[in-house]
């Protein structure tokens, strides 16, 4: 967990189900490599969304793993989204990897309800997030994976490097897919 040190803020929250999250993902083989059906899913997300860069987001105790990317140019990097060039401009593509302490997605997981945040700057506690001077996120809309087991095993999320007014149609759109990949995960699981 993560502190702001000048308002002894809670940024990062504490993730007391991540060690039961880290083997249910083991057991379903998620969260460890690029997918190609998950890059594809985050392609069909951010277009229905509109938002130029949409993941399907695996998070472990430490990290946290998009094993669906897509990115405005349509491309999948495979660097660390935190990385020095990142901070170079926020116009960067995003990689595979990123901090658990960085982005949003930890909070959804650890609320296991979905976050949409218009302007991230309107909240102090998601402004002073890493990525807002890092990559220049403005915009933050996610939902929970949770599986029949009741594990949150992470989530989906699109992001905008500009406001974004998502209102409520945004927040059913991203709880419906959240559903709808999670139908696909446990289809998934029955063929293993």
């Amino acid at each position: 967990m993560t502190y702001d040190p000048a308002g002894h803020q809670l940024l990062t929250p504490m993730d007391r189900e991540a060690p039961q999250r880290v083997v249910r993902l083991q057991e379903l083989g998620l969260g460890e490599s690029p997918d190609p059906e998950f890059d594809e899913f985050a392609r069909k997300l951010a277009q229905t969304t509109g938002a130029p860069y949409a993941m399907v987001n695996f998070i472990s105790e430490t990290r946290q793993y998009f094993a669906g990317l897509y990115t405005p140019s349509g491309t999948q990097a495979d660097s660390d989204l935190g990385s020095a060039a990142a901070a170079a401009a926020a116009t960067v593509e995003p990689g595979r990897e990123m901090d658990r302490d960085h982005g949003y997605c930890p909070h959804v997981v650890v609320r296991r309800k979905a976050l949409v945040l218009e302007d991230v700057c309107d909240y102090p506690r998601f402004a002073g997030n890493p990525v807002v001077d890092e990559i220049g996120i403005r915009s933050y809309m996610g939902a929970p994976l949770i599986d029949h087991t009741g594990t949150a095993l992470g989530t989906i999320c699109v992001v905008d490097i500009e406001p974004r007014p998502w209102g409520r149609p945004g927040l059913e759109t991203i709880k419906s897919m959240a559903a709808e990949l999670m139908e696909r995960i446990h289809q998934r699981e029955g063929r293993l």
